[in-house]
């Protein structure tokens, strides 16, 4: 029998605290809720001392799916304490990149359930931890009466229970971990179910009367639409302030609805990845306050799965990426978060400029009206018209709400990132040639990003008019601090294209030569730095790979998104510098990659044919440049890496599709696609979408299937004169009339 929201008088209601809720409160109240993969919870361990024993399931605590207080799943702590052993086992609250861990609260709560009853007395105890690693003393469990059978219960442990037993203060706001550890040692079996971990105020903690406040009012416009495996239900947004999550249900052959999963608050859209074609649901949606008051069932919608074309697959994965750019952008600046979740006032530059060419390709493929295009864009312009700007060049991270500059890479970058800065330009300028209506609003959009455009001031980050690179930052405080040097062969290509064809600010197209592809011992220092290798450190490479020759790159040539940030507008079809055709020497970036995981030297679970993708990510220890060098890969594979790939190697890339959706979609795709990253061996999904990931499918797979952000970037007029000053050729490899 599944648990889940039950009737009032089979658990005691909990009042959280009143007021807005915005979209980080959930995440500074949820400890824990569900787990992303089915068998055991990555962010949990245990141990045990015999004759103690503790079950684990790959050292980790398993995941329950059969009770559960918020659905899918919950955990098992199932254990036998006994005198002379020990046991413990470690819930560590989930890291989201650039996001704050600030629980508030205090009370901590969690939701129990046991197959048996047992005196309270043989509960486990408690004991928290910091991420400064200071830590308590341990607290029983302590609930009313001996513990329940069958029966979901609350406990309630004031944080003032948890005094420091550290030699620093813990502090319960920066919680990092819970550990359950051995109570009385009764030596008998017990289980405990334990879902909904939360912190929370403790005045908040009685029933709510219904004349102080009544339950919200059910969602509506309910829609759900199927896919290939996977059905999407959509609502319209319920607004009450105390609104803390939708309550799914699924309904499958006229069969009773059952709770599937949950949502917070401030998305109103699930993903249901059903596994299979050819199924037929129907969906309900509750919403559920923060007293845990439900709405009653919304009405029903029903949709079905079915096999999709190959061409069907492409326009579905656009579509849910595009989201994290629609639905997903910053409600005041229309621009791009730096991920979901985190930190929603921190708006990414040069995912900004990724977006507004996802958005081009949502107009086009009529994912939303032209209007809406227009609409958007125009709050963006707004948006970033205002924000600060350095000698023409916008800083690497925004405040979406104030319109300032965030230092979210330390005190010293708090100027101007021209890389950033790049990549919205090449959004902007693909905007620029889409948006060119005869009507009031186009012609305002076309003009005005001719003004952003103008105002960069590239030869300013040249620093001098004698150097030979560009520099990446300036500060008005810091000056030229952090001293960094554009050298190629990375991502950072299209700063110098843009920096060559500027009509105001230009800079020689000599620098592309002496910086980009310099041979100076800083050029040389620099390659080899980064990359461990000399192979390529003269730009030049020339080696083989897995029996597949690089023309330039360093090394085995690093992340792919050095192949893709640089030409979701720039088109390297056809044409060449002194050193390679750009088209060709990204496939064979892309076919290394592919080879790499394929001969999977690290040996980790998965890596093959269709499953590779090594570039820049969210990964179990934070962010890191994944690369098909044992120096860098630990087993995360990023589908954009292969996704957006597809305008190179298309079949190895749909073959990659079809195993990152079919295969593993139960844990990876959600309401914007795939999430950023995953880690077979580990069993570790990441739990965010990145701003600078989503979008690059979005684009190349467009790029792909019609060319459209290369051919509107391209058309410029101020694009071909710069191909022509650094000396780009035709290149009878690939067919110009293709272009």
């Amino acid at each position: 029998m599944r648990w889940f929201f039950c009737l009032f008088c089979f658990f005691v209601l909990i009042v959280l605290p009143c007021g807005a809720v915005a979209p980080t409160d959930y995440y500074n109240h949820v400890v824990f809720d569900n787990s992303i993969t089915p068998d055991y919870y990555y962010y949990s361990s245990g141990r045990a001392v015999f004759p103690s024993t503790i079950e684990l399931l790959s050292g980790s605590l398993p995941v329950e799916k059969k009770n559960f207080f918020t659905p899918p799943n919950a955990l098992r702590l199932q254990w036998r304490s006994v005198a002379g052993g020990s046991w413990e086992t470690e819930l560590r609250a989930v890291s989201m990149r650039n996001r704050l861990t600030d629980f508030r609260g205090d009370t901590l709560y969690m939701w129990c359930y046991s197959p048996e009853p047992f005196p309270a007395a043989d509960l486990p105890y408690l004991q928290l931890e910091d991420e400064q690693h200071d830590f308590t003393i341990p607290v029983k469990l302590d609930i009313s009466g001996d513990v329940p059978a069958k029966r979901w219960f609350q406990v309630r442990l004031p944080l003032s229970e948890f005094e420091t037993a550290s030699i620093h203060p813990f502090q319960a706001r920066e919680l990092h971990s819970l550990y359950f550890s051995q109570g009385a040692a009764d030596d008998a079996p017990h289980t405990l179910i334990i879902d909904e971990i939360k912190i929370d105020d403790r005045s908040a903690a009685s029933p709510v009367a219904p004349e102080v406040r009544s339950a919200p009012r059910a969602p509506k416009d309910i829609q759900a639409t199927g896919y290939d495996r996977h059905i999407d239900i959509s609502w319209e947004p319920v607004a009450n302030s105390d609104l803390q999550s939708y309550a799914i249900y699924r309904s499958v052959d006229k069969h009773k609805f059952q709770p599937i999963g949950i949502q917070s608050a401030d998305i109103n859209r699930y993903t249901d990845f059903v596994g299979r074609s050819g199924v037929k649901a129907t969906y309900r949606v509750k919403a559920v306050d923060r007293s845990y008051r439900q709405s009653a069932l919304s009405e029903a919608a029903s949709a079905s799965t079915r096999e999709l074309s190959d061409d069907e697959l492409l326009t579905m994965l656009q579509q849910a990426c595009f989201r994290y750019y629609w639905e997903g952008a910053h409600p005041t600046a229309g621009a791009t978060l730096e991920n979901i979740p985190g930190d929603e006032r921190i708006v990414a530059t040069g995912a900004t400029g990724f977006g507004i060419m996802a958005l081009i390709v949502g107009v086009d493929r009529g994912f939303i009206t032209r209007q809406q295009g227009i609409e958007r864009l125009t709050q963006i312009l707004d948006f970033l018209e205002k924000v600060p700007r350095y000698h023409g060049a916008w800083s690497h991270f925004l405040n979406g709400s104030t319109a300032q500059s965030m230092l979210v890479f330390g005190m010293f970058d708090n100027g101007g990132d021209l890389v950033e800065t790049s990549f919205l330009m090449q959004g902007l300028l693909a905007a620029r040639q889409y948006f060119r209506g005869d009507n009031t609003a186009e012609q305002s959009i076309y003009q005005r990003i001719t003004v952003l455009w103008e105002a960069v001031e590239w030869d300013w980050y040249r620093r001098t008019p004698k150097n030979d690179a560009l520099l990446w930052h300036w500060s008005p405080q810091w000056s030229w601090f952090i001293d960094h040097r554009l050298t190629g062969f990375n991502e950072t290509m299209i700063t110098y294209l843009l920096a060559i064809a500027s009509p105001t600010h230009g800079v020689s197209a000599d620098l592309y030569y002496s910086g980009w592809a310099g041979q100076s011992e800083a050029a040389i220092a620099y390659r080899s730095g980064w990359s461990g290798s000399t192979d390529g450190e003269r730009y030049v490479n020339g080696h083989s790979y897995y029996g597949i020759k690089l023309d330039v790159g360093v090394g085995t040539g690093g992340p792919l998104y050095f192949t893709q940030y640089s030409f979701l507008g720039f088109d390297p079809r056809g044409i060449h510098d002194r050193y390679t055709n750009y088209f060709d020497n990204n496939r064979n970036f892309a076919l290394i990659d592919q080879a790499y995981c394929e001969s999977n030297p690290g040996h980790f679970q998965g890596y093959g044919p269709n499953d590779w993708g090594l570039t820049a990510s969210d990964d179990q220890l934070g962010y890191s440049a994944h690369a098909p060098e044992r120096a860098t890969d630990n087993g995360t594979i990023t589908p954009t890496g292969a996704l957006s790939s597809f305008p190179y190697t298309p079949e190895a890339s749909m073959a990659a599709f079809k195993f990152f959706y079919r295969d593993l979609g139960d844990r990876l795709w959600g309401v914007y696609g795939p999430h950023d990253a995953f880690n077979l061996g580990r069993n570790w999904f990441s739990p965010v979408y990145m701003g600078l990931d989503q979008a690059p499918i979005v684009v190349m797979v467009e790029n792909y299937r019609t060319g459209l952000l290369w051919k509107l970037f391209m058309s410029n007029p101020e694009i071909q004169p710069m191909l022509t000053k650094v000396g780009f050729v035709a290149d009878k490899s690939n067919a110009i009339a293709d272009r």
